[in-house]
């Protein structure tokens, strides 16, 4: 058997391996969604905002960090300009619940009329098949 065939073949695997994958390193903040088990999560079809708090409470809108009087001085200017404008708060699974109910309080004193807490879908686990 010749061996040329399949180093071909290994090479444009290995080409279409590389191109298709990301080597830009994207900077970013870790968050651990908690899991939602149970029913299918609901979408939303409304326009959106997206808040994030990491693990030490650092809010991020829009990609940066924000302060909370700098938050809800921007989240009343969309509620402005949507008046069904949701919140989606992606906080980590860790970070305290009250916190949460603070980063809601706020939402809802800049005249957001809905906040929802982002969670990931639960892994399916499949039993073990022999």
């Amino acid at each position: 058997m010749d061996a040329a065939p399949f180093m071909g073949v290994f090479f444009l695997l290995t080409i279409f391996l590389l191109l298709n994958t990301s080597l830009v390193f994207t900077p970013g903040v870790q968050i651990r969604l908690p899991e939602a088990s149970g029913r299918p999560l609901p979408g939303v079809e409304n326009p959106t905002v997206v808040v994030s708090m990491d693990l030490s409470g650092q809010l991020y809108f829009e990609n940066q960090a924000i302060q909370e009087k700098e938050l809800s001085r921007r989240l009343r200017e969309k509620a402005a300009m949507y008046n069904d404008l949701v919140v989606v708060i992606d906080a980590d699974k860790a970070v305290e619940l009250e916190a949460l109910f603070r980063l809601s309080k706020l939402a809802g004193d800049a005249g957001v009329k809905e906040v929802l807490v982002a969670g990931r879908p639960a892994a399916r686990r499949t039993p073990f098949v022999p």
